[in-house]
């Protein structure tokens, strides 16, 4: 089905090929192909993908006409590629053909700072797909939400957005609306201070008084304030600048 979707086939190639259809290399030619998952594909297919790759050329399933095809190609996966080369379960040269310029987006739990960003993002949408009002989050909740590891990253993330909102209630997300996700609290450690003094309060503001109370607690200094709020240098002049703190 990969190859047929990716190189195309000529009628009557298989059962229910009543016509010719160009395959996603064909219809991407002199563009860009962007090819999700990669770590997924089987070695047999890794290996057809290596020859259209240095060839630049495919062969449409049932037919011995070869295309030419001139494709960037973008590539992602959430596996180890080096690891699973080592593991003999991804071709070494396929992996070097790829690795030209690579690209690592931390996971989220290394980058806990955009957790509000994104729970504010996803609150956004439900309230939007919904027609309902956006709903505010309680700083016990949110503390909850900063202390785990998110191990399905993005998407995990997502999903208890989703389901804390089904919950929520008065306008709000509290501990009790988390309650359907008990892995939070299994998951949670103790790497942030506390947020209480906060009050329940949307998280655009939550996060201003964060940053203000640093920079306060470092008399001002910068780069002190980054390392408290566990952000980078760029990131606190960012948040400034969308808070409006001078």
């Amino acid at each position: 089905l990969l190859e047929s979707e990716l190189f195309g086939y000529s009628k009557g190639a298989f059962t229910g090929a009543a016509g010719d259809k160009k395959g996603l290399f064909s219809l991407a030619h002199k563009g860009t192909l962007f090819l999700d998952e990669l770590g997924d594909m089987s070695l047999s297919m890794q290996a057809k993908l290596l020859r259209v790759l240095q060839e630049g050329e495919v062969s449409p399933l049932g037919s011995e006409k070869v295309v030419k095809v001139d494709v960037r190609i973008i590539a992602a996966t959430n596996q180890d590629l080096r690891k699973m080369v080592e593991q003999k379960t991804f071709r070494q040269d396929l992996y070097y053909r790829l690795d030209v310029v690579s690209i690592r987006v931390p996971a989220l739990r290394e980058r806990k700072e955009d957790v509000p960003l994104l729970l504010e993002h996803f609150l956004r949408h439900f309230a939007e797909k919904n027609d309902t009002p956006v709903l505010a989050v309680d700083p016990e909740a949110l503390q909850l939400l900063l202390e785990y590891d998110w191990p399905g990253n993005i998407r995990e993330l997502q999903s208890v957005v989703m389901t804390s909102a089904v919950f929520a209630e008065e306008g709000r997300i509290s501990l009790k609306s988390l309650e359907s996700k008990p892995e939070l609290r299994r998951g949670s450690g103790q790497g942030h201070a506390p947020l209480k003094s906060f009050g329940t309060l949307n998280l655009k503001t939550i996060e201003k008084q964060a940053v203000q109370g640093a920079l306060r607690q470092c008399d001002g200094n910068k780069q002190q304030a980054a390392k408290v709020l566990g952000i980078s240098r760029r990131a606190l002049y960012n948040k400034l600048e969308s808070h409006n703190i001078s």
